[in-house]
C-alpha cells in the first residue's frame, strides 16, 4: 500500500502532481492558519507531512503521528517547526532554499525604491486628482545613489540584495554570524557590528532567520539608534521587529519610514495603526510570489518528501543531525 501523506492546505492544480502518483494524499481545508483538526483522523497513519510556513509542527502534533518519517516545509525558514523534537523522533525536515533568492531580492529593492521615493503616496495623489502643476518641491523622495544600505543577515538572499544595491550605487554594510569574504570581494560589502549598522544605515534591510537571538532584534532601543532619515525594510520574519515599537517610531519620527513584507502578527489586522501611517508600506508576504519561484518551491518540497519516505537523505534538510543519530 502506498504511504499516506498529509498536505495541510490545497495547492494549485498540477503543483504536486509528482506526489499524487506516489502516495495516498489527504489534503486539509483552505483558509486555516494551522494544521486543521479535520485532519486528525489521518494522523496515526501519516508517514509524510507537507506544510506551509503558517503551520505549527510541535511536540503535541508529532506525538499524534507515530509513523511520521518526514516533514517537508514549503519555505526556506523553518521557525514554524520544532526541529529538536523532530530530530529526537528521527523525523527529517525539508525546506526550500535557493530557488526564491532572486525573487525575494527583487522585491526588497522594489520596496526600498517605493518607500525611498514615496511612490505609493505619489500614485495615490495622482489617482485622487491631486496632481496639479509641476513644482520643484513636489513629492520629494530620498536618493539611493551614494546612500548606505545595512543588511542584517548576509545569506543567499542578503548577498543577492547586496549585489543589487551595489549596482544602484549604494554603499553596503552588513552584519552576519560569520564573515563573508567572497561577498566582500565581489561587491565591496563591509562587515560591521550591529550598533554600527543601526547608526550608519540609510536603509536597514532585514534578511536574518527568526531565532531566539533575532526575535525582537529591532526594538525601541534599536530604532532609537537609527537615523531619523533612515528606512527599515523587513523581508525576514515579522517577530524580528517589535511591532509596537515600530509603530511608535513611525508616529514620532524616530525613523523616516518602513516597508514590511512580513508582520507580527501575520496577517496584520486591517484596523492596525500601521496601515494608517503614510510612511509605512505593507505587502502581504509576497517575497517569493512569482509563478516560477513558487512552482520551484513546490517541486523541491515534493522532492524532499519523497526522499524522506524512501529513507533517503533529503535534497535540502534543515536538521541534518537526524542522520547522525540514525542506526
Amino acid at each position: 500500500m502506498k504511504p499516506l501523506v498529509i498536505l495541510t492546505h490545497p495547492m494549485p492544480s498540477g503543483w504536486v502532481a509528482g506526489l499524487e502518483k506516489e502516495v495516498r494524499l489527504v489534503t486539509g481545508p483552505a483558509n486555516t492558519a494551522n494544521v486543521s483538526p479535520d485532519l486528525q483522523p489521518h494522523f496515526a497513519e501519516a508517514e509524510g507531512l507537507l506544510t506551509w510556513l503558517i503551520d505549527r509542527v510541535d511536540e503535541a502534533l508529532l506525538a499524534q503521528m507515530p509513523r511520521l518519517k518526514v516533514v517537508s516545509n514549503l519555505a526556506v525558514g523553518v521557525d514554524n517547526i520544532d526541529l529538536e523534537a523532530c530530530t529526537r523522533r528521527g523525523i527529517a525536515v525539508g525546506h526550500t532554499p535557493g530557488v526564491l533568492t532572486e525573487a525575494v531580492a527583487d522585491l526588497t529593492m522594489g520596496l526600498l525604491l517605493a518607500v525611498a521615493r514615496g511612490i505609493p503616496a505619489a500614485a495615490a495623489d495622482a489617482r485622487a486628482g491631486r496632481w496639479g502643476l509641476w513644482r520643484p518641491d513636489g513629492w520629494l523622495g530620498r536618493e539611493m545613489h551614494g546612500a548606505t544600505i545595512g543588511i542584517c543577515g548576509l545569506g543567499q538572499i542578503g548577498q543577492a540584495v547586496a549585489r543589487r544595491a551595489a549596482a544602484f550605487g549604494l554603499r553596503v554594510l552588513y552584519t552576519s554570524r560569520r564573515p563573508k569574504p567572497k561577498a566582500e570581494a565581489a561587491g565591496g560589502a563591509r562587515r560591521v557590528p550591529w550598533a554600527t549598522l543601526l547608526r550608519e544605515s540609510d536603509f536597514l534591510s532585514l534578511h536574518c532567520p527568526l531565532t531566539a537571538e533575532t526575535r525582537g532584534l529591532v526594538d525601541a532601543r534599536a530604532l532609537r539608534q537609527m537615523k531619523p532619515t533612515a528606512y527599515l525594510i523587513n523581508m525576514a520574519r515579522g517577530p524580528v521587529v517589535d511591532t509596537a515599537a515600530l509603530t511608535q517610531a513611525l508616529q514620532q519620527g524616530w525613523i523616516a519610514g518602513a516597508a514590511l513584507d512580513v508582520t507580527d502578527p501575520e496577517p496584520l489586522p486591517p484596523q492596525h495603526p500601521l496601515y494608517r501611517l503614510p510612511n509605512c508600506l505593507i505587502t502581504p508576504h509576497i517575497g517569493s510570489a512569482t509563478e516560477t519561484t513558487r512552482r520551484r518551491m513546490a517541486d523541491l518540497a515534493v522532492a524532499n518528501l519523497l526522499a524522506g519516505l524512501r529513507g533517503e537523505p533529503l535534497p535540502h534538510c534543515a536538521n541534518p543531525a537526524v542522520y547522525e543519530q540514525a542506526p
